[in-house]
């Protein structure tokens, strides 16, 4: 963002990347494929780089609601500097308090999350698919809770997923019922607490009782507890778990 306003551009939208996104090796390549499928569409985009820093979700979860709006201050005084007014986002959590919470401090934005955002690249044929890329393969889908019960978005991840000619299969608690992989509410920083077995194991088995060889999110937290889960099961073999950018970045056509 700094090298292209000091060029005197003004980009149409704002990558924000994420804490994960950046720094979590396995995230980063959600990261890769999500700027992929933003070229491939030729999206005005730019990202913060090292001027980018934590949104303070974590913190506000965690309860520390002073060190939330130092955070955020900071965050939204970079943003205002450059003029944003669209942000997409690849983490539900991101895109929960940057839309939801920033306001009241003073960052008003359009934001948008990356799942509803390639959901329109496709309708609008801005990007395509090939659509036979996963055939053959049974996918299920996993409702993260920022982006579900948070802020109702069900229709769009499917959209994306369902673009392709596949086997889908819902797991039995979905989109409002849909259960929580174990790691949101600052959750994912702090020692598991007492009881009979982790979230995202139980998680886990409503994956397996599917069927399906993917199971595909749309949350950074979510991959990391999911992942976990499949390994804990000793289904690495069987199962694999994909974010949709990553469907629809390696089954892009030119």
């Amino acid at each position: 963002m700094a090298e292209v306003s000091a060029q005197g551009h003004q980009p149409e939208y704002l990558f924000w990347v994420g804490c994960a996104g950046a720094f979590d090796k396995r995230y980063q390549k959600v990261t890769r494929a999500f700027a992929q499928i933003l070229n491939a569409a030729n999206i005005d985009y730019a990202v913060l780089g090292t001027e980018e820093t934590c949104t303070g979700d974590p913190a506000k979860r965690a309860g520390n609601e002073m060190l939330f709006q130092m955070q955020a201050m900071q965050v939204i005084e970079t943003l205002n500097g450059y003029g944003v007014k669209k942000v997409i986002c690849t983490c539900p959590h991101c895109f929960n308090i940057i839309k939801n919470e920033y306001p009241e401090l003073g960052g008003d934005y359009e934001v948008i999350h990356y799942s509803a955002f390639i959901q329109q690249l496709v309708d609008r044929d801005q990007i395509k698919v090939n659509l036979e890329g996963l055939k053959n393969k049974r996918i299920t889908y996993h409702d993260p809770c920022y982006l579900g019960r948070g802020n109702g978005i069900y229709e769009a991840p499917r959209k994306v997923i369902n673009h392709f000619n596949i086997d889908y299969r819902e797991m039995k608690r979905t989109k409002s019922f849909s259960l929580c992989c174990g790691a949101g509410g600052a959750q994912m920083f702090k020692e598991a607490e007492k009881g009979q077995k982790e979230v995202y194991e139980e998680r886990t088995s409503d994956v397996l009782a599917t069927g399906a060889n993917i199971v595909a999110t749309a949350c950074p937290f979510c991959m990391t507890m999911l992942t976990d889960g499949i390994k804990f099961a000793n289904k690495e073999e069987e199962v694999i778990n994909m974010d949709i950018a990553e469907l629809i970045a390696q089954n892009l056509m030119e």
